[in-house]
């Protein structure tokens, strides 16, 4: 495939040859950002206190082309990389902009550390409950919660094109060796995948797997490919290229190698779903964006979109339904609107259980059918994926009603349940289950 790809007609008009390479910023490289220089001097600082806690990283792709600067303060794009002042709780911030200020290196890493201990680093029991054994063993890299879907991170997919505010596995990019998970061996997956034929899925996942080069990558799908693992129908890849790094797959030096490696696999029988996080309508807006998904589809790959709702971000109907609609005209099918998960700085960014349903109501009846693929709003909870399917009244109570989408017992698989209603209830454990049952069926 020529650099310069070649594009059919009516297609997106991409100059291509002169494609950027790949140039992030840290936290310590705040500095050499010339839009985030110019914005106000308080606006700064509590970026630059809040990146000693959160990871910080954004590249040049984000930073000029979907970020708008003239309207900072609530655009969307800006809130999702650049960590803000209020992530944090007043007196967290209050303590640590003090250490910062006089430079006191020991008392900033105390401050770091004590506030990241309360930020429930890994959520939903993913240390404790997650980890699968083998011959004994506990296996290094990999999650196993539900009965057919393996997650496996590839150590080389331990990081991102940037970084986004609200991650759920921030703390797989603090330098924490007790909070990451990851894994070099490709062949402890394959000889646990062999000994577990009701495993139909594996998600590749980070971090994002796309960071790597597509020969590491290639390692690890052609792995997939091998005959007794036959039962492995479905290979995903949890990303967040198509946002904050297109160029991967058209202009990197082995872009047109990835592209290959996808169309092969995909040919070799097994199902290609790039599972493309999204969260704002913004980010497929670019011409870029758009081409990068036409050559993903091309490969045969099928890409599904899910993402959380957000305070601040898209918490509002009208913006989740001008993101199916984008998605769907892309040839992007809309899978979840996740509800945000209880971990780093879940006060700043959650939005009350009512409220995200109503948001998902109002924003499927803007959409057609075609668009209604996309299940919500769904936390993803220790015992599964949850749904609030609604507020209702039985026998004169005011109820939730939920249900499971996916469960650690497969029998808990669309079960329905009610919990009594509470407007200022976030996430699973806030709720208290209805009609006087002294605990939800899944905690018994």
């Amino acid at each position: 495939m020529n650099k310069a790809v070649q594009l059919e007609e009516n297609c997106y008009k991409v100059d291509l040859n002169e494609a950027p390479k790949l140039k992030v910023f840290t936290q310590r490289q705040l500095d050499k950002i010339p839009q985030f220089m110019r914005l106000p001097e308080e606006a700064r600082k509590g970026v630059e206190v809040a990146a000693l806690v959160f990871p910080f990283r954004v590249n040049e792709y984000v930073v000029n082309q979907l970020i708008d600067w003239n309207d900072w303060e609530n655009c969307a794009i800006f809130r999702l990389t650049f960590p803000q002042k209020a992530m944090l709780l007043d007196d967290d911030f209050i303590a640590l902009e003090k250490a910062y200020d006089e430079g006191d290196k020991e008392s900033m890493k105390a401050h770091i550390e004590r506030i990241r201990e309360g930020l429930n680093p890994h959520p939903a029991g993913q240390m404790e409950l997650n980890v699968p054994f083998h011959d004994g063993e506990p296996v290094e890299g990999i999650q196993h919660k539900y009965e057919q879907t393996v997650l496996f991170f590839p150590t080389q997919g331990q990081t991102c094109h940037s970084y986004c505010t609200f991650c759920f596995r921030w703390a797989q990019f603090v330098g924490d060796k007790d909070l990451k998970f990851a894994s070099k061996e490709i062949n402890q997956l394959v000889e646990y995948l062999k000994s577990h034929k009701e495993v139909t899925d594996v998600l590749f996942t980070g971090g994002d797997p796309m960071i790597m080069k597509t020969k590491a990558l290639k390692s690890y799908l052609e792995a997939m490919l091998d005959p007794e693992l036959d039962h492995i129908k479905t290979i995903r890849i949890g990303t967040k290229a198509l946002t904050f790094w297109p160029y991967r797959f058209l202009t990197d030096d082995d872009s047109a190698e990835l592209l290959q490696l996808l169309e092969d696999v995909v040919k070799a029988g097994k199902h290609i779903a790039i599972m493309a996080h999204y969260n704002h309508w913004k980010e497929l807006t670019t011409d870029v964006a758009k081409e990068a998904i036409r050559q993903v589809r091309a490969t045969g790959a099928e890409i599904r979109s899910q993402g959380p709702l957000l305070k601040g971000i898209n918490d509002d109907a009208d913006v989740w339904a001008k993101m199916w609609k984008a998605q769907v005209a892309l040839g992007i099918i809309p899978y979840y609107m996740f509800v945000e998960r209880d971990t780093g700085a879940h006060h700043y960014f959650e939005v009350p259980l009512v409220k995200a349903w109503n948001i998902y109501r109002e924003a499927q009846k803007q959409v057609s059918g075609v668009c209604r693929t996309a299940r919500g709003p769904s936390m993803s909870a220790s015992p599964g994926k949850v749904e609030v399917q609604g507020v209702t009244e039985i026998n004169g109570e005011k109820v939730f009603a939920m249900r499971f989408i996916q469960g650690r017992d497969p029998d808990w698989i669309q079960r329905p349940f009610f919990a009594e209603y509470d407007e200022k209830a976030g996430w699973l454990d806030h709720l208290k289950p209805a009609f006087g049952e002294e605990k939800f069926f899944f905690e018994k």
